[in-house]
């Protein structure tokens, strides 16, 4: 039994769900959300909120359960918050801005990196040293943010490069004499 499964999900005022065979369609104030569940589960649609059943009871259709009501659950969040992701700067010179919708990063390399945004998230640096990457996809913001991670990742012995917001980077201690 999944117990995240069992519960249903809530759709808030102003979002509305729409089920057409495996399909479901989440509309709400940011915009529209879609997701193909597989076979092994049945997605149901009542007054204000939107349930996910198992067809069988096989291993994969209780694990596929779990992680379907929790898609529809991000479907949700999506169109009605939003997803954010925060990125800390540090290291001498190391700053961002933003020129149209192109993110550019001065790192430390012999060039300035330009990165662009894809369609549905938006980036922006609200100081040099920050940067905000925000949308209604998780799968994708996460994954924008993670690009623009891997230009420079932090280092261990001085701790420079780019970092998610309040990431821990465990420092290392340098040679000896």
């Amino acid at each position: 039994m999944s117990r995240i499964g069992k519960k249903a999900v809530d759709l808030p005022s102003g979002v509305t769900a729409s089920v057409s065979g495996q399909t479901i369609e989440v509309k709400g104030p940011k915009g529209t959300r879609t997701f193909k569940a597989t076979d092994d589960v049945t997605i149901t649609v009542d007054d204000n909120s939107v349930s996910v059943m198992p067809r069988g009871k096989s291993k994969r259709a209780r694990q596929q359960w779990g992680m379907s009501r929790t898609m529809v659950a991000n479907l949700v969040t999506g169109v009605t918050d939003g997803f954010r992701k925060e990125l800390e700067i540090q290291g001498v010179g190391y700053r961002a801005a933003i020129t149209g919708n192109t993110l550019k990063l001065n790192l430390g390399l012999s060039h300035d990196v330009d990165y662009t945004a894809p369609e549905g998230v938006t980036v922006t640096a609200p100081k040099q040293t920050e940067i905000v990457v925000e949308g209604i996809d998780e799968q994708l913001v996460g994954q924008v943010a993670a690009n623009i991670r891997a230009w420079r990742k932090p280092e261990p012995y001085k701790g420079k490069g780019i970092r998610y917001k309040g990431e821990f980077v465990f420092r290392k201690e340098g040679k000896k004499k």
